[in-house]
């Protein structure tokens, strides 16, 4: 939106989350109740602004079906609003990322394996690919290498994280 619309209120928003992140980090992980009204009411303010750059598409006209086609845009600054608490949540709870390229990476070998074979033949077939892929990931985030810790697995020992 920013390259291809020249959006500025896209462009405001990424920097205005961006140094959200880093104040997060510096408040080790929550804000206060007075910062962080005070960053919901910037939030909703940058929103409005969106919502003046990329306007309602004009109402259905009658004897049309279907729903009025709305920009990528202006999807997105409805889904922002609509998920406000969602969106921001990192600044509330400590735990939740910033972002959420953890979960793709973990859900991505699942949708791959999906889009090559289909489906999975049978449901006990899926609970295993996952137990395998997340026992995989789990090694990883320990340092450990997938490989030395299937090979422990399979020689009977466990990684030594879960020990």
């Amino acid at each position: 939106m920013i390259e291809e619309d020249g959006h500025q209120w896209a462009k405001t928003l990424l920097q205005f989350l961006v140094d959200l992140n880093h104040a997060v980090d510096a408040a080790s992980g929550a804000l206060s109740d007075e910062a962080i009204c005070e960053t919901t009411k910037r939030y909703r303010e940058i929103l409005e602004q969106g919502g003046t750059e990329c306007p309602k598409p004009p109402p259905k006209e009658s004897g049309r079906r279907g729903r009025v086609k709305k920009t990528f845009s202006r999807n997105l600054l409805e889904r922002l609003r609509d998920f406000e608490a969602d969106t921001l949540r990192f600044m509330t709870d400590a735990i939740v990322p910033f972002t959420n390229n953890q979960g793709e990476n973990d859900l991505r070998m699942t949708k791959v394996q999906q889009k090559i074979s289909g489906c999975f033949r049978s449901m006990e077939g899926a609970k295993i690919f996952c137990r395998v892929r997340s026992f995989l990931s789990t090694c990883r985030k320990n340092d450990v290498s997938p490989a030395s810790a299937l090979r422990d697995l399979f020689q009977g020992k466990l990684p030594a994280f879960m020990s």
